[in-house]
């Protein structure tokens, strides 16, 4: 709110047909001017406001340039994601001066302000991504299709969900899970037991299974991979790739939404390498970062030492050598909980 006021303020200066802005008798010039002849030169606004939340401002001032340069291929992205957000939020306030209230009650001086920051931080993400996957190794990519990439599988499943209730005690929860996942390893000791396991487990879906979309159909999702469905599915399929074709699991499977036993009934092509690059490293990224938050710093250190980022106010630029002390001990500590 501080840069829009001085804004302002200079306008009115530049409008005012005054010649030149005001000066001090040192020869500052003036942001402020009071009837009495007292000023607030230039000098003393920028020395206030660089230990306040000066640094701030200007590493967001240095990465915004940064990362424009770096990812020119992705601003109109950056533009859209911040506009749709803004839209977003504004739909859950009736009029806009209740928006603007409760941006201001953040500490957010306008909607430009808070638009301009979901811009940034969309292109830091991008950045931080885009180091990341420029680092990933070939042997790393190798050893990822090697036991992560999946041919696609036709798998099909009886679901068995606990019967909870929010209101429920932890211990009736308890009772139930146990329960749910009783009566799925009886499905399996009945699997275990039957002469024709087809058979068997197109009657135990029939009979069984919770899942209303797949048990008339003996439980067949089809032929699924890593994303095909909704990532409670992705279990279903890590554990599908340990299986021989006709083999059922002997464990039960547990996700968010119940518990599983799965038939592996046949297995079809798997990916090729190099179709598989992309979808890898965004894979492996993610995992990293998940992972590692250290990396975040080394790429925020990465681009603005590509840029031979030199601080000339001295006293910035050893506020700045304690921040990225700061921040790479943050994430290293982070990391290593």
């Amino acid at each position: 709110m501080k840069k829009k006021i001085f804004l302002i303020g200079v306008s009115a200066l530049l409008l005012c047909g005054c010649g030149k802005i005001p000066t001090l008798s040192n020869g500052d010039e003036a942001v402020v001017k009071f009837n009495d002849g007292k000023m607030i030169s230039a000098n003393d606004f920028y020395e206030e406001i660089k230990n306040s939340y000066g640094l701030n401002t200007l590493l967001n001032m240095i990465d915004k340039y940064i990362f424009e340069k770096e990812l020119d291929d992705v601003l109109d992205d950056a533009n859209s994601y911040a506009e749709a957000y803004i839209a977003q939020m504004r739909n859950n306030y009736e009029t806009e001066d209740e928006f603007l209230q409760a941006l201001t009650s953040s500490g957010i001086g306008s909607i430009e302000a808070y638009q301009n920051s979901l811009y940034l931080s969309y292109l830091q993400n991008e950045a931080i991504e885009k180091y990341v996957s420029d680092n990933i190794t070939e042997d790393e990519l190798k050893k990822y299709y090697d036991e992560s990439i999946y041919p696609n599988m036709t798998i099909s499943h009886i679901l068995i969900t606990p019967d909870v209730t929010d209101d429920m005690s932890d211990e009736d929860k308890e009772k139930a899970e146990s329960e749910a996942k009783k009566k799925a390893e009886s499905i399996i000791e009945a699997l275990k037991k039957a002469d024709d396991v087809n058979a068997e487990f197109t009657k135990q879906a029939k009979d069984n299974s919770e899942d209303e979309s797949t048990k008339d159909n003996g439980g067949s999702l089809g032929e699924i991979n890593i994303g095909s469905l909704s990532g409670n599915y992705d279990e279903l399929v890590e554990a599908a790739s340990k299986l021989k074709d006709g083999e059922f699991s002997t464990e039960v499977i547990t996700t968010e939404l119940g518990y599983h036993v799965i038939l592996k009934t046949k297995t079809g092509d798997k990916a090729s390498y190099d179709d598989s690059v992309d979808s890898m490293k965004e894979s492996i990224t993610n995992d990293k970062l998940s992972s590692d938050a250290s990396l975040i710093a080394d790429a925020i250190k990465y681009y603005r030492d590509k840029y031979d980022l030199d601080i000339i106010d001295s006293e910035l630029d050893s506020q700045y050598g304690k921040y990225m002390n700061n921040l790479i001990n943050t994430y290293k500590n982070t990391s290593s909980n």
